[in-house]
């Protein structure tokens, strides 16, 4: 509190001497107008396009086909979303009975739009050779935000972004759009509950919320309207302000994942149907999509990839931002007592790894993490570790602290001696460097197992399947495009269903 009333010292300062209000962007003439693109992967055959505009619609549509000049086909929906204190309203249609892997281009219908295009997602199955980006903790540049020294003279032109964007994650994910297929985000974009560190921001809090999303949703998407960008949920959605910690501070629509939940939930799928033979594995993959809770937990496939989505928020036992939780927040529960665990049981029990071999989760908080206790969540790893192993996760990925990290695979804080051959616990990766207004974290001190860490500069991971058994697992520097680490991870995934 002694820092919040700081910070509305020096505001009250600030605003007596200059023009102190939220950065709102203007709203167009056309209030159709799409904003904030974003795909995702609904099902084994659709695709989610979710966009957002200054008035509801009634009837969203868009237009699509296999070529940009010849758009045949066209699918409405009639969700269009808003929350109290938001100026947009949330979109979403589902383009179904899509071929795999193949190019569509779509057009969202409005008198001010553009034609753009993507890939659909790959069947279950599919051995071909791709890489997934893990981007997690990325917030605004700009005013309400981190900065970064402009170069005007470099500009992406795939697809097209603001060149003061070029040397942040953002603009490094552009100008590579070619070299991925998707991106797994889980947990705290656009650092909005953070308005209060700028001081033009004290005296317009409500608003300053508000633009700080608008504004960094329309910068990602050049990038989330042409890849499938998947998320799940982060400390940074809880709330509108850190400072506070606790709900009641906050105006109508700030708080209990508000923002998140509107804008995500009808893109995020639930859990695909087993691509499997076996009835047990049909009937575990039923089940794990009746206790699905998009955009807070859910599963995807992918190529030879299952990814599960968890939320380390809320909806376990003393869950951080949870009734019980340390942060005090009060968010949730999403889902019944046990839902989420039930959900993460099932959906990891019906994977056949002689279809889909990978499996990966996905979720924001690290139990394994450099920088000492602080770092870590001990309720996450009591509530996740032993199902993640049980069923032979092969890469963990998380955020939270601000820098890259990989380890050694590892279960029960004691590093598996296969090391990356062949190991039975999960590899554990934190992708937390991706660039916002509170930092970098330092690396601090380092478990006996750790493989890699890196505070330098902004960062984020790439994963590369290259068959069955081996996937590259790398950091790219986002600056420069450097290629910061490299670990090469063997699984023979001889095992149809593994439970350990």
């Amino acid at each position: 509190m002694s820092r919040f009333l700081a910070l509305l010292s020096v505001a009250l300062a600030f605003a007596a001497s200059t023009d102190a209000a939220a950065d709102l962007p203007p709203i167009p003439a056309d209030k159709t107008t799409p904003i904030h693109q974003r795909l995702s992967l609904k099902g084994p055959k659709a695709i989610s396009v979710g966009w957002n505009t200054y008035e509801k619609l009634d009837k969203p549509c868009v237009s699509y086909g296999t070529a940009a000049n010849k758009l045949t086909q066209t699918a409405c929906s009639t969700s269009s979303e808003t929350y109290p204190s938001s100026r947009t309203w949330s979109n979403a249609v589902t383009l179904e009975n899509l071929k795999p892997a193949t190019t569509y281009y779509y057009k969202i219908q409005s008198t001010n739009s553009t034609t753009d295009f993507f890939l659909s997602g790959r069947s279950a199955g599919d051995k071909t050779p791709f890489t997934m980006n893990a981007v997690i903790d990325l917030g605004i540049y700009g005013r309400d935000g981190y900065t970064i020294n402009n170069d005007m003279s470099k500009r992406s032109m795939i697809p097209t972004i603001d060149p003061s964007l070029n040397h942040t994650t953002i603009g490094r994910l552009a100008t590579t759009i070619d070299d991925y297929e998707l991106i797994v985000h889980s947990g705290d974009f656009a650092y909005a509950d953070d308005w209060y560190l700028k001081p033009q921001n004290l005296l317009d809090g409500k608003n300053a919320y508000e633009a700080i999303l608008e504004n960094f949703y329309e910068q990602l998407a050049p990038i989330s309207g042409r890849k499938p960008y998947m998320v799940s949920p982060g400390n940074h959605e809880a709330d509108c302000t850190e400072v506070l910690y606790h709900q009641g501070a906050c105006p109508d629509g700030q708080s209990n994942f508000t923002d998140f939940y509107v804008r995500f939930e009808n893109n995020m799928p639930t859990a695909f149907p087993s691509s499997s033979s076996d009835n047990n594995a049909i009937s575990k993959a039923n089940m794990a999509k009746a206790l699905s809770k998009p955009p807070f937990w859910y599963s995807f496939d992918y190529g030879q990839v299952h990814v599960t989505m968890i939320n380390t928020e809320t909806d376990f036992d003393k869950a951080p931002d949870g009734p019980d939780g340390s942060a005090n927040l009060d968010g949730g529960p999403f889902g019944s007592p046990g839902q989420q665990l039930n959900f993460l049981e099932a959906d990891l029990a019906s994977v056949d790894r002689s279809v889909t071999p990978w499996v990966i989760v996905a979720g924001h908080r690290p139990w394994y993490s450099t920088g000492g206790s602080d770092n870590i969540c001990t309720p996450c790893q009591d509530a996740f570790e032993k199902t993640l192993y049980k069923h032979g996760v092969d890469i963990a990925i998380f955020g939270h602290v601000h820098n890259a990290q990989a380890f050694k695979p590892v279960f029960n804080n004691t590093a598996d001696p296969a090391g990356f051959n062949n190991p039975e616990a999960p590899y554990y990766i934190v992708a937390g460097g991706a660039g916002n207004i509170e930092g970098l974290s330092s690396v601090g001190s380092q478990p006996n197992f750790t493989d890699y860490a890196y505070a330098d500069d902004y960062s984020y991971a790439t994963l590369s399947f290259v068959n069955k058994t081996n996937v590259d697992v790398a950091f790219i520097r986002s600056s420069t495009g450097q290629k910061l680490y490299k670990q090469t991870l063997y699984k023979a995934h001889n095992t149809k269903f593994v439970s350990q």
